[in-house]
């Protein structure tokens, strides 16, 4: 089991483009000077046949692991959805689904209600794990894919129960990755996907599925007014929820570590086109003030530059690892990050221009 959720900080920073799809070529460290400007190289794009299941063969798999939530309290009742993820009869939720509740409710398609209980909620990333008592063999629990490999573009189908209506079905696409949500205590949700599948009142907790008929996300938000499908919707990742519902499965609560930096791969490609000392790594784009990378006199980068529709932030620091493992993306520091505890102390090594350095950062909580 892990032991604290990870935040890494802020989103990614985007910044302006002098040229764009182009780069400078250049030593790029605390000062940096433009020598040349040249054309990024073309990344050609290979046709690989993919093998999607259909709409119907993901509904027919992961649809009886699908559940209307009924959550009573003293003013109101609110409906949801949630989804089983193990033979013990856990099932997660969106948090704002069951918050306030004094009695909770699962139904499966033409079962009668179970009463539930929550086991743990937390606001600050909108995740709750309920439990409901039954037969194991009556369960079918949901694959969890990996949140970090969704591109967009990717085909995904949405299933959940809005205005009631038990079990639909809606598809779309991946519209857009890393976006940043609020959660429903103002927290920030980094990493959540967009979706164009039609998500209404009463989807919310439910999952969003890929094409291979794995879990990638939570239905968790629709569009700031809240009134119904405008085509553009929001999922909590999975690869946050993971970390959080093993936590409450354990102990009922979350402890959640801070780093406060936004960060962004390192690809050879760009390595090779702007001459950094190292093929692997994450380029820090933005470093929270106050926050345990400040202290510890992380810098971020201050050259925007735009390189095949990516936006980057150059001549910052770049860490290649953590606690002694190399790390190139930001699921790698997140898991390294999972094992801490506020107050502990990690171990950094990055690159300010051609200078390897090491630092020993010590882990805070999330802002508020």
């Amino acid at each position: 089991m892990l032991r604290a959720a990870a935040s890494l900080g802020i989103a990614a920073v985007g910044g302006g483009v002098s040229l764009l799809g182009a780069g400078v070529t250049g030593h790029l460290g605390t000062s940096t000077t433009v020598s040349e400007v040249v054309t990024a190289p073309t990344v050609p794009v290979e046709s690989v046949p993919v093998r999607e299941l259909t709409i119907e063969q993901i509904y027919r798999r992961d649809a009886p692991g699908v559940v209307q939530i009924t959550a009573t309290s003293k003013t109101r009742k609110t409906l949801g959805s949630g989804f089983v993820i193990d033979k013990a009869g856990h099932i997660v939720t969106s948090e704002h689904v069951i918050a306030g509740a004094h009695k909770v409710q699962v139904s499966f398609s033409g079962t009668d209600p179970i009463v539930a209980r929550v086991i743990g909620a937390d606001a600050s990333t909108d995740v709750a794990v309920l439990e409901i008592n039954t037969r194991s063999r009556s369960l079918s629990p949901l694959p969890l894919g990996d949140s970090d490999l969704v591109e967009v573009g990717d085909s995904v189908v949405a299933i959940g129960n809005p205005f009631s209506l038990t079990r639909t079905a809606t598809a779309g696409i991946v519209s857009a990755v890393e976006r940043t949500i609020d959660a429903p205590k103002g927290f920030s949700i980094d990493h959540a996907i967009e979706t164009d599948a039609a998500i209404n009142r009463g989807n919310t907790g439910g999952p969003l599925i890929d094409a291979d008929g794995d879990v990638i996300g939570i239905n968790a938000q629709i569009t700031p007014d809240g009134a119904g499908n405008v085509g553009i919707g929001f999922a909590t990742p999975i690869n946050t929820v993971k970390v959080v519902a093993a936590q409450l499965i354990r102990s009922g609560k979350v402890r959640h570590v801070y780093l406060g930096v936004a960060a962004q791969p390192v690809s050879p490609s760009l390595a090779r086109l702007f001459n950094l000392p190292v093929s692997h790594g994450l380029l820090v784009q933005a470093v929270t003030p106050g926050s345990a990378a400040a202290r510890a006199g992380l810098r971020a980068g201050s050259t925007p530059v735009l390189i095949q529709g990516e936006s980057y932030a150059l001549g910052g620091d770049i860490i290649v690892d953590a606690d002694g493992r190399p790390v190139s993306t930001q699921s790698q520091l997140r898991q390294l990050l999972t094992v801490h505890e506020p107050g502990d102390r990690l171990a950094l090594s990055f690159y300010r221009g051609n200078s390897k350095r090491h630092v020993e950062v010590t882990l805070g909580r999330p802002p508020g």
